[in-house]
């Protein structure tokens, strides 16, 4: 397969059209649908299922798409790493990282690098951890944050100086926001809203002392924003880190952290004895100057 012809390809997936794709490339119809043609000839799939009015993805397509879009991406950074390689600390920094108050590190570190190195340009991508890994896992991101541990065998780390504190989001009118802490007891038989990666061997479920799937689970969430508005909304109480919502002034919700405490460490990881860009080396630097 050509990158050349996976751009074809997503271009195609993006437009649902062959003539909204061939003019978007600024190639014939004719041409594109040749090529097309071919790389399902190339797969022994078919690719899109054409309707009167749009194209859409196969099965196989969406599969190929997934994928496509991670070895363009993965071309696109290759290329712009050689091209400036020889123009001093230039390019394209890719940090991907769970949400928590913590990237305020990173963001004061990036103020502090852009003064002598304002070419260095920092992309973000939010997920979990199993997403951090496998961007990284795929060369499309430089480091990841994660909270609690990491595998020592793939990946060097550094250890941040911060921590997210485990709480409960809650509407301010509930019985439990009169409290400065909320107790294991207080949240068994209420309506639960946990973040969707918590199994029966992570900290919350130590620190419940039960298995997770006994609980009330009313809800999972793999974006902050979205739980909060389940929050918002009275559908239950988002076990959640502590700085991630405005909850001051005429805010409905408020905060109150789990008691005993609960604390996740945060690190910053990449891939062992990987090679890094010239604008990522001094990032690294930089990062180990604050942990």
């Amino acid at each position: 397969m050509e990158i050349r012809v996976l751009k074809y390809f997503l271009a195609i997936a993006r437009e649902q059209s062959i003539s909204g794709a061939a003019e978007s490339l600024h190639i014939s119809q004719p041409t594109l649908s040749r090529q097309i043609k071919d790389l399902e000839d190339e797969l022994g799939k078919i690719l899109f299922t054409r309707g009167s009015h749009r194209i859409t993805l196969t099965e196989e397509g969406m599969i190929l798409r997934k994928r496509a879009e991670e070895m363009v991406e993965l071309v696109r950074r290759t290329e712009n790493e050689i091209a400036l390689s020889d123009q001093g600390i230039a390019g394209d920094i890719c940090i991907a990282a769970g949400e928590t108050d913590g990237i305020r590190l990173i963001a004061n570190l990036i103020k502090k690098l852009e003064a002598d190195y304002p070419l260095i340009k920092y992309h973000f991508v939010s997920g979990n951890s199993p997403f951090v890994m496998e961007q990284l896992d795929k060369g499309l991101a430089d480091f990841g944050l994660v909270f609690g541990n990491a595998d020592r065998d793939k990946y060097d780390h550094i250890i941040l100086p911060a921590k997210d504190v485990w709480g409960v989001l809650m509407r301010k009118n509930t019985d439990l926001s009169k409290k400065e802490f909320i107790t294991a007891d207080d949240l068994r038989d209420k309506p639960l809203i946990i973040w969707r990666e918590m199994n029966r061997n992570d900290v919350i479920s130590e620190w419940f002392g039960c298995d997770i799937d006994k609980l009330n689970i009313r809800a999972t969430y793999n974006l902050a924003t979205n739980a909060m508005i389940l929050a918002d909304e009275g559908v239950g109480y988002v076990i959640c880190f502590d700085k991630l919502f405005n909850v001051s002034g005429k805010s409905r919700l408020c905060f109150r952290p789990l008691s005993p405490v609960v604390e996740a460490p945060m690190q910053i990881i990449w891939k062992k004895y990987q090679t890094h860009t010239k604008a990522a080396g001094k990032f690294l630097d930089a990062l180990y100057e604050i942990r």
